[in-house]
This record gives C-alpha cells, structure tokens and sequence, in this order.
C-alpha cells in the first residue's frame, strides 16, 4: 500500500516525510482493518514530522484524523461490519486499569496508545484500530467534513469545557486554524460572544463570517475583557497577553499538544483575582461521542482545503505558513473510486 511516514525529523521545508510502499496492515483480534479515503491534517503531524513531539517509533504514519470503510474485523469484533464508515482519532487505546481510566479521566491514562505517534495513522491507505475508539461517522458529513472533526472538533470541544465560558459569556480565541474555527460555531450557538485573535488575515476574515463579534491581531486586546478564552496557537508568548485579556475569576485554556516556552507571568496583572491557567490533554471517548451528537445536530460551516494523496508534505509545508483557511484534508483513495 502507498503511505507516507517520516523518516528523519526536521523542519518542514527539508522534506521529513517520505512517501512509499508498505506492507497492508493485519488486524487484530479486537482490530478493524480500515481503507482510508480521506485525512485530517492536523498541526499535531506538523509537530511530529518537525521533531517537536519525538516519534515514539521509526518511520511512524502520521495521520488521526482518518475516515474510511471497514473492510476486515477481528474475531472478537463485534461493534463494526465489513462496509462501515468509521472515524480513526488520536487515542488510539487506552489501558481501563489505571486510576484515572478507573475514574473516568481516560484522557489521563498512564499507558494510552496515539494514532499516528504510537502506531501508523492514516497517511496511508488502510491502518487498523481498536474497534472501541473507532467512531461511527453521521451520516450528515461528507468524508472530507468528517475528518477534521476527529481531532479539530473533539479536542476544541473539550477545549471548551475547560474554559469553564459561563452562559452568554464572552469568549476569546487565540488562533484560528481548524480547531478553533469549529470550536467558535459551537461557543455562537451556545449563545456566546466570541473575539478572535490571530495574525492571519484571511483566518481573521474567516472569523468574521462565522459571526464572531471581533476579530483582531494575536498580540492586540479584544475590545471587552473577556470571561474565558481558548489558547489553540502553540504560541507560549501569547499565555500572558491572553491572561491578562481575561475578567476576574477568567479561565484560560490551552488546547495544544505542543507549546514554546511561556515567559514569566506577573502575579498582579496576568493571575491575581483569581484567573487561572488549565491544559487541556488529550481527550475521553464519552467527549468524542458527545461532539459527534452535538455537532451532527449543529449546522456547522467547515471550511475545508482539499489535498491529493501525493502533495502531503505540501499540505504541512503550507499548515506551518498559515497558508490553509481552516482544515487540511488529504484525500487518500482517488474521488472517483470513493462510494
């Protein structure tokens, strides 16, 4: 099968990422075997083809946030059929024996399993997965809307959650690429004000159009303090600037895998009155679930950049430039043979 992985690890413009030929996958007893059509691309990739996240093997797969059709199951498989649609996201497995899986803190797990960092993702055309973290697609979304809602949407949904944005409230967004411009249809249609900040200019325009109240530079201050606000940028510059944007009693969540270093804070101005700071890890099956419910009910704009199978390393070449509007999206099996 043609897939690409990343071979040395470095900044996107040497190439990191090469395509070839893999031997298929073979599913395990509790394993789908899944032809991928299309894949999210997602920054998280960008972060583990530039070395940023260490491949936790050689040559991985990237790719989690695949869409595709089943088309092998184990033998104690039992949710899925042969012809399904699935979605594959970033947890990839998760142990149910540690604390935090036995309390229902899953995202927390000790010994979890990523798509696309632990095992190969969907830069290719079929990977497996473990049939309980596979999600059905609703029926609702095209393939290529479907994907950037398996890592995009679940992780700004719980994003959101974190930042504790009360009723009605105003939220700021740090950031606008494909997380957060779906995670600001879902806080609009909660009923919230939304002012976004980021550098690029069609991102901001994007915003906009979303009907967000503000849309301004990524350093700039929102016109009104607000009460929570979601940091999606992997910018750690931007934690004080957001802080210090935020009301008394405010929550700043940070929703990347990955983040540069954070200056000092100022007691005073950035967590005085009681402004706290929360990370947002990974995420749960039951906050998966929940999004797809939610935004299958939701009539959400997705904005989507469609790439060839063969142009992915162009796809995170342009990721890094803030060259894509929204959600990178490679189509893995040829249009014509999709169905």
């Amino acid at each position: 099968m043609r897939a690409w992985w990343v071979d040395e690890p470095g900044p996107i413009s040497t190439r990191p990422l090469v395509q070839g030929r893999r031997a298929s996958p073979r599913p395990a007893a509790n394993e789908l075997l899944v032809e991928v059509t299309v894949c999210g691309v997602c920054r998280t990739d960008l972060h583990l083809a530039e070395g940023d996240l260490a491949p936790h093997h050689p040559q991985v797969v990237p790719g989690h946030e695949a869409v595709g059709v089943v088309i092998e199951t184990g033998a104690d498989c039992s949710r899925f059929r042969t012809g399904d649609r699935v979605g594959v996201a970033w947890v990839g497995g998760v142990c149910g024996r540690c604390d935090y899986c036995r309390r229902g803190d899953e995202n927390l797990c000790l010994s979890p399993v990523f798509t696309g960092w632990d095992k190969d993702g969907g830069y290719a055309e079929k990977l497996t997965v473990a049939e309980d973290v596979a999600y059905p697609v609703p029926s609702v979304f095209t393939d290529e809307q479907a994907a950037p809602l398996l890592c995009s949407g679940i992780i700004g949904y719980r994003a959101l959650k974190r930042a504790a944005l009360p009723a009605g409230g105003r939220l700021g967004i740090y950031g606008f690429g494909s997380s957060a411009h779906i995670t600001a249809q879902l806080a609009l249609k909660q009923g919230a004000s939304v002012f976004v900040m980021t550098r690029s200019e069609s991102a901001r325009s994007l915003a906009l159009e979303l009907g967000a109240e503000y849309a301004g530079d990524a350093y700039g201050d929102p016109p009104v303090p607000l009460d929570s606000a979601i940091l999606f940028a992997p910018v750690g510059d931007l934690v004080p600037v957001a802080l210090r944007a935020l009301e008394r009693g405010g929550t700043l969540a940070i929703a990347g895998i990955h983040l540069s270093g954070i200056p000092a804070l100022d007691y005073g101005k950035e967590l005085f009155f009681e402004r706290q700071v929360r990370s947002v890890t990974a995420n749960t099956r039951a906050d998966g679930r929940e999004f797809l419910t939610i935004a299958a009910r939701l009539s959400l704009a997705l904005s989507t950049t469609v790439y060839p199978f063969e142009a992915a390393d162009e796809a995170l070449e342009d990721l890094a430039a803030d060259r894509i509007t929204g959600s990178a999206v490679l189509r893995v099996r040829p249009e014509q043979a999709a169905g």
